[in-house]
């Protein structure tokens, strides 16, 4: 086996180095406060049998075969569009591979060559690499700072013809937090640009039946496409844009993530419709998540850790632990006493700001809560 570059090996002892090294595990135990499963809908025996029922009734089976534009079409992919488009109040909606593949998709091909856009400054890697591969200017604004937004839209010098975009999350994936997507859209309306939010974190979690943040304010006319995604609350597999039939036929024809890849399974798509039905069906999970949320929050402020995390009324709850080494040490003292917390380190986030992420879940309870809380205040003292 060919040795690897020594520039690659010098990049790999640098991480070693910063204590930032990154490795798979395996046989991961302990309380689960670290996965995306908010809802724990990826072990819903019910959503499972359900899926296999849709399989068996259409009489699809295991491969997709293809890319959608050649074999891997099926209506199956049309139903479920459909019913998305319906439960996300949206003209229509395009199914991508993951969140990943749909924000690549989207900022590779729609802001062209004149165009510019402008990106809240944390935003997630998935936007930052689309913008890289997009013709198009782009800047980025202060997190969560509307005023910076428009100084810097006021400053702009750029054709008559050209299209200004503007992105931002609903719910950010590190800090948990929100802008004033309200205010945000009256922004747009007076600089007249097009708002992709991407509502990864939101979905399943925010609105009367998890519908996104979006909806829960009604500001559905106001937004240029929407990105949700199922790999989290959801608990299955694969992304959506949401948006005019205009965008999608645009997609459809210009996106290469969506044109260049083979599709989702059939077992992928049977269980993303699953689980959508089963949200309309059963709310009960989204009101146990958002009860262990308030409980957090009021163990948070009764540890006396309110200066350490960040304001977060989200399933993510972010505790700043400066340094590496530092924040996998405390990790590692709640993982021995039971707690699987994932330590977050530079250069995910910016040296000084590592953290450890809790995510809440509608199946965590109240004493694995007060209890995590009551060790973390006590391991963050001694440290």
């Amino acid at each position: 086996m060919k040795k690897l570059p020594l520039n690659l090996e010098k990049r790999l002892q640098k991480r070693k180095d910063e204590n930032s090294f990154r490795q798979l595990s395996f046989g991961i135990t302990g309380v689960d406060f670290f996965s995306n499963d908010y809802l724990g809908l990826s072990k819903s025996k019910k959503i499972y049998e359900n899926t296999a029922r849709i399989l068996e009734t259409s009489k699809l089976l295991n491969g997709s075969t293809g890319s959608r534009l050649l074999s891997g079409n099926h209506q199956f992919f049309n139903r479920t569009e459909n019913m998305l488009a319906s439960f996300h109040n949206s003209q229509s909606a395009l199914i991508f591979n993951s969140g990943y593949d749909a924000n690549v998709g989207f900022f590779s091909a729609v802001p062209q060559k004149n165009d510019v856009i402008f990106y809240d400054e944390f935003s997630h890697a998935s936007i930052r690499d689309g913008l890289k591969m997009s013709l198009a200017r782009n800047y980025k604004f202060q997190h969560n700072d509307l005023e910076d937004l428009k100084n810097r839209i006021e400053r702009l010098s750029m054709d008559e013809n050209s299209e200004i975009y503007v992105v931002t999350e609903s719910v950010f994936s590190m800090d948990g937090d929100s802008p004033d997507l309200k205010a945000l859209v009256e922004i747009a309306g007076e600089f007249n640009f097009n708002l992709i939010i991407d509502e990864a974190h939101a979905t399943g979690v925010v609105g009367k039946k998890g519908e996104g943040m979006v909806q829960q304010l009604g500001l559905e006319s106001g937004i240029f496409a929407r990105i949700h995604t199922f790999g989290k609350a959801m608990g299955c597999h694969g992304a959506a844009i949401l948006g005019s039939g205009q965008l999608m036929d645009y997609l459809v024809n210009f996106s290469r993530s969506f044109i260049y890849t083979t599709a989702l399974s059939p077992h992928s798509i049977a269980s993303i419709f699953s689980a959508y039905r089963f949200l309309e069906s059963d709310r009960s999970f989204l009101n146990e998540l958002r009860g262990n949320i308030s409980h957090f929050r009021s163990e948070i402020i009764k540890n006396g850790l309110q200066d350490l995390f960040i304001e977060s009324q989200s399933a993510i709850q972010s505790c700043i632990v400066s340094g590496n080494s530092e924040v996998k040490k405390i990790a590692a003292q709640l993982y021995e006493r039971g707690f699987n917390v994932k330590p977050i380190l530079s250069p995910t986030v910016p040296e000084g700001k590592e953290r450890l992420r809790f995510c809440i879940h509608s199946y965590n309870s109240p004493a694995e809560i007060s209890e995590v809380l009551k060790l973390l205040a006590n391991f963050v003292t001694k440290s």
